[in-house]
């Protein structure tokens, strides 16, 4: 049994892990959805989408440990019923877009480091193919270590920021300068991420009651803004440039001037990236299981090279376009078949099935009703 600080920490690690692909980690999603607005209106878009997904990670958390349904297939059918396959064209859809933006980040990484573009994508999706392959403990053990190491570089790339430009930041902070139209991106960024929440439903096998598991799920929203919190704030140093730029996080970095953080930075992202790309294809091959393959996983290794594969292939149109041209038309589906129904439907199921036993006590129960 997982000890409690775990059982309650590591959904929101995963979440976490999965969420921060390449446009949200060089900062290229955080300058368009919040940046854009102002760095206070920045700070509000972001609270909104941080409210927001711990809103949904709360209630879905909730629905996962009530009906136990611990992969995205259980749940939409659950949730849908048939038109629980609308989600999978949508998911499918986002797949790809995620491959080829962590693929273009890591060929754009590589092209940095004076190295051709494959060199980065064929690494990547290396890491990919083996995190994936070495199974679910071990996929979740490594997105909840790799997590904290994250925090840490992050906090540590935020304090060397403010001990050279705090100034910059704080006089950023007192223009006040709040855009219009924050709300709404920090919704829709929220949005076309909900998809991150129903792929970490396998870490909520441990959890025994509804309380722990809305626990789990606020505690989830709040951990994937963080990093995306030190990130704008950092940002406020040059936020002009930083908005323009293709990749924020190397204009920040310009004026910082110091390589060994710089690449420090770039080798937790490189692990972000693997992350992410193993999470979405983790995901699709655990509902493909259960739907078509019926338990059985000797097609996995042809699948998750074939998904590796054709996230380097769509890595061509380029991180700009992914970002601006696929997110924002998924975030739709996003909301309509998955945020909004768990919210309504989802919440009236949860009253209608009352308040389930934790597990331990459930299985007492019925090991006392059979030996009646």
């Amino acid at each position: 049994m997982k000890q409690a600080w775990t059982r309650y920490l590591t959904p929101g690690l995963v979440f976490q892990s999965i969420l921060i692909g390449g446009g949200y980690g060089t900062g290229a999603e955080i300058a368009r959805y919040f940046g854009v607005h102002g760095l206070l209106g920045g700070l509000l878009a972001l609270g909104a989408a941080a409210a927001a997904w711990a809103l949904v990670c709360a209630v879905t958390f909730s629905f996962v440990q009530t009906f136990r349904t611990y992969d995205y297939g259980s749940l939409m059918k659950r949730l849908l019923g048939r038109a629980g396959l609308l989600y999978d064209i949508c998911f499918y859809a986002m797949l790809l877009i995620v491959l080829g933006v962590v693929n273009a980040t890591a060929g754009a990484m590589a092209a940095q480091l004076g190295l051709p573009a494959w060199a980065g994508v064929g690494v990547l999706s290396g890491g990919i193919v083996f995190l994936v392959l070495e199974g679910t403990e071990a996929m979740e053990k490594a997105l909840s270590l790799w997590s904290y190491l994250l925090y840490a570089v992050y906090l540590l790339f935020l304090f060397a920021v403010f001990l050279r430009f705090g100034d910059a930041i704080r006089a950023e902070l007192a223009l006040g300068e709040i855009l219009p139209g924050w709300l709404g991106s920090g919704l829709r960024y929220a949005s076309y991420n909900l998809f991150c929440v129903s792929m970490v439903l396998y870490t909520l096998r441990n959890l025994e009651t509804r309380r722990e598991a809305a626990l789990c799920g606020v505690l989830a929203g709040l951990l994937g803004a963080v990093p995306a919190l030190l990130l704008l704030l950092a940002m406020g140093c040059a936020l002009p440039d930083a908005v323009a730029a293709e990749t924020p996080v190397a204009v920040i970095f310009s004026h910082l001037d110091l390589p060994w953080l710089k690449a420090l930075f770039q080798l937790v992202l490189f692990g972000t990236l693997v992350e992410t790309g193993a999470g979405f294809i983790k995901a699709m091959e655990d509902r493909l299981e259960k739907a078509l393959f019926r338990g059985g996983t000797a097609f996995r290794p042809l699948l998750t090279l074939a998904a590796a594969a054709a996230g380097a292939g769509v890595s061509a149109f380029g991180l700009t376009e992914l970002i601006a041209g696929g997110y924002g038309a998924l975030c739709w589906g996003a909301l309509f078949l998955f945020a909004l129904p768990m919210l309504t439907v989802g919440v009236h199921m949860l009253r209608r099935a009352g308040t389930p036993l934790p597990r331990r006590r459930r299985v007492r129960r019925l090991a006392g009703m059979r030996g009646e």
